[in-house]
């Protein structure tokens, strides 16, 4: 990777491209700092520490502890992946819209231009939400109509911004800006981890005791991001023939290729439906004040909640676990089976001449690819169930409480991959092009 970076820079296009985005992160931190006018900045801080589930901890992850300090971008860049997702979603259910993702370079226009004005419109719903259920309880300072307009406005304006920078790395930068703006937020957010995981693990401990700690702690997290790279880069590639033709005197066709069917098909989209529909009970609770009886109601959504699970002194909240691991299945097949269509592709095969050796074109290609893929998909979960459950151990057992999970490092790990070989990518066609000028 460091190699990678080092060659990089030796290229002026590249070198350019680097320091943009480099300078784009800069004011994406600059602006996690700045406050919202006439907004308590420890409301929220304080409120955060109060809470005994994990509700809102990924969604202060994901915005780089802006919502903790209540910055200008205190909604970070949610609101443009949940307006993607549901985009995406709809794609399926409603037909314009998948005429419009079929119809090339002009649709896919026309979808961002939707995309976003839905993030816009539900970073103004959330803004909104958030000041009205919260002004009163103390995050304004003065909680007068005026000052809730500002605060909203301050909100969804944050947000767009968030969203006008990850477009503009994505142009003028290297790697996907939406991917670039979650990663660098997720990583600010690690420093501040690991100070807690030494105040937990090694201070006041003996020298060999500490060392011992430190040894495990950078052990599991480095098996852990080696097992995501596996994960993240793992295929299953179904071999392709395609048949030859005669035209006129040239022969046509007649190359092997492949198909790629990565293992995590679904990426970090099964994680996060899964953590989004575990954390929404106690979302509206912490909302309505609830939530920290002993009713069966209370014992329910501590079960919901992930810092709640393999604790040794209560393992009925594990309970919760079983039923997040088969969420995570569910909506790795769900998700799947939606972005990708075994008879279409059996069917573009078929009409290009192409066929899988020892499998009839048609529908016998379709079947046996929805086979291998229902396979792919069951092991790609596992692997992310695995991921995920790793630090939800070490935080039930161990009380090694951090804001990097098994999403985060998926993130982390997976966006980090992704732009090293586009970087490696653009300097192969830079080279390929000097080749040919020669």
């Amino acid at each position: 990777m460091f190699k990678t970076l080092q060659n990089a820079f030796k290229i002026k296009d590249i070198r350019q491209k680097l320091i943009y985005t480099f300078l784009m992160l800069i004011v994406i931190r600059l602006g996690s700092q700045l406050p919202i006018p006439g907004v308590n900045r420890t409301f929220f801080a304080s409120w955060l520490a109060a809470q005994t589930g994990d509700a809102f901890n990924l969604l202060d992850a994901f915005t780089g502890g802006s919502l903790a300090s209540m910055s200008i971008f205190a909604l970070g860049i949610n609101p443009y992946i949940t307006s993607s997702i549901i985009i995406q979603l709809l794609t399926i259910a409603i037909p314009q819209l998948e005429e419009m993702q079929k119809d090339g370079e002009e649709g896919r226009k026309k979808i961002q231009n939707i995309t976003r004005y839905v993030t816009v419109a539900l970073a103004l719903i959330e803004g909104t939400a958030m000041t009205i259920g919260f002004g009163g309880q103390g995050l304004l300072e003065n909680p007068t109509w005026y000052n809730m307009t500002v605060v909203v406005i301050a909100l969804t304006a944050g947000s767009a911004f968030l969203m006008w920078i990850g477009e503009r790395i994505t142009q003028n930068g290297v790697g996907n800006g939406i991917s670039i703006v979650l990663l660098i937020n997720i990583v600010s957010r690690m420093p501040d981890d690991f100070v807690s995981l030494y105040n937990s693990f090694m201070a006041g401990k003996s020298v060999a005791m500490a060392v011992l700690a430190a040894v495990i702690i950078l052990l599991v997290i480095l098996v852990t991001v080696v097992f995501v790279i596996v994960l993240q880069d793992g295929e299953r590639r179904i071999p392709v023939q395609y048949s030859k033709k005669l035209q006129g005197r040239k022969v046509l066709g007649g190359q092997s290729t492949h198909i790629p069917m990565k293992v995590n098909t679904a990426g970090v989209i099964p994680v996060i439906f899964a953590s989004s529909l575990m954390s929404l009970p106690g979302i509206i609770a912490a909302f309505l004040g609830k939530g920290n009886g002993d009713g069966i109601g209370s014992k329910i959504i501590t079960g919901l909640s992930s810092s709640s699970w393999c604790d040794p002194d209560n393992p009925i909240y594990s309970l919760g676990l079983l039923l997040y691991i088969l969420l995570v299945v569910f909506f790795a097949y769900f998700y799947t089976s939606i972005t990708f269509n075994p008879l279409e592709i059996a069917d573009n095969m078929k009409k290009q001449g192409g066929f899988i050796p020892g499998i009839r074109p048609g529908r016998p290609t379709s079947d046996y690819l929805a086979k291998i893929l229902n396979y792919i998909i069951f092991v790609g979960a596992i692997g992310l169930i695995i991921v995920c459950v790793i630090p939800i151990f070490f935080n039930g057992v161990f009380g090694a409480s951090v804001s990097f999970g098994g999403t985060s490092i998926i993130i982390v790990v997976g966006v980090v991959l992704e732009t090293i070989k586009q970087i490696e990518s653009q300097m192969a066609v830079r080279y390929y092009k000097g080749f040919l000028n020669d």
